[in-house]
């Protein structure tokens, strides 16, 4: 099934200190709530009901919902068992509806737990019928915590296995000067799979300064050529604009900061005006760090938001 959506991205400044157990863990993972457009008699209102009852399914069972989407989802398919009429004046409709829930990779389309429940509802017509059954759908069945814990661990496990092969994925991209793809790549890790994570920051450093290393020669040279074409406050408007883009840590950073001076002793000498343009600063390594893995996690969100991902759920019901 296509659908243009974000995929969330789990990017935190520092790594989870390793205490507690994989389970614990697991409850930094986000899941996406996802309903496909063919479960049978999904009202847009409906719609909106049964992917609240997923998000406090999740929520209740100490996972996240994601507030875009991720790979790994908690979707549910709905079954009409039974429809009826009352026997009572006015007549009402009966429905028994039998709800699948189901947790996996909406990527690779592997299914790694599921749950089912029967819930029944009654309304003056068969829409609200249809609601008001799955308003009558628990979220604080204890048999949730299994259907979520077993799909926690097979989380975890998958990020165990793949790691190594991500991170190579990443460097390759980094390689081809994929940097956003790169960084999307590696900002896929949650933080519950804490070895795994631990070897991504690392890597993401390295990857995110080739990208501001790269943008920066870009914006510099953007710079130079507005100012070269007008040598006045609007020239230097403009190229101020640029020079605004470049981080701090980038290599050609003292070159650009050069290149602001030289801009502001010209337009003091010819225009007697002062010259209010500062380059960004960061105070100090700990602030610098932590908006470097900030700017990676947003290259990431921006990138992935322009992709187009096939979620597959075909056979897991």
């Amino acid at each position: 099934m296509k659908k243009i959506i974000p995929i969330l991205l789990l990017f935190v400044v520092s790594v989870v200190k390793a205490q507690s157990n994989s389970v614990d863990a697991a409850s930094q993972i986000e899941l996406s709530t996802y309903v496909s457009d063919g479960v049978e008699g999904l009202t847009d209102i409906a719609r909106n009901n049964l992917e609240n009852k997923l998000s406090q399914i999740v929520t209740a069972n100490g996972m996240g919902v994601s507030s875009a989407y991720s790979r790994f989802i908690i979707t549910a398919n709905i079954e009409v068992l039974s429809k009826d009429i009352t026997a009572t004046a006015p007549p009402m409709q009966a429905y028994t509806l039998g709800v699948n829930f189901y947790i996996g990779d909406g990527m690779e389309g592997i299914k790694f737990s599921s749950y089912s429940v029967t819930v029944k509802g009654v309304g003056t017509n068969e829409t609200k019928a249809y609601i008001a059954a799955l308003k009558n759908i628990k979220t604080n069945d204890p048999q949730y915590q299994v259907f979520i814990n077993k799909a926690k661990l097979k989380i975890i496990d998958f990020y165990n296995k793949k790691c190594d092969a991500i991170i190579t994925e990443a460097k390759s991209a980094a390689g081809q000067g994929q940097y956003d793809a790169a960084l999307y790549k590696l900002a896929t890790i949650p933080t519950a799979c804490k070895e795994c994570y631990a070897k991504a920051v690392p890597i993401t450093k390295v990857i995110y300064k080739q990208q501001i290393d790269r943008e920066c020669k870009v914006n510099l040279a953007n710079a130079k050529s507005s100012w070269a074409s007008n040598q006045d406050q609007y020239g230097a408007t403009s190229a101020s604009e640029y020079l605004a883009l470049i981080d701090p840590n980038a290599s050609c950073y003292k070159e650009a900061q050069a290149f602001s001076n030289q801009i502001a002793a010209k337009i003091l000498a010819d225009e007697k005006r002062e010259w209010n343009f500062r380059m960004k600063v960061y105070q100090d390594d700990v602030t610098a760090e932590r908006a470097a893995m900030q700017a990676a996690r947003d290259i990431s969100l921006a990138y992935a938001k322009a992709e187009v991902i096939n979620y597959t759920i075909v056979g897991w019901w």
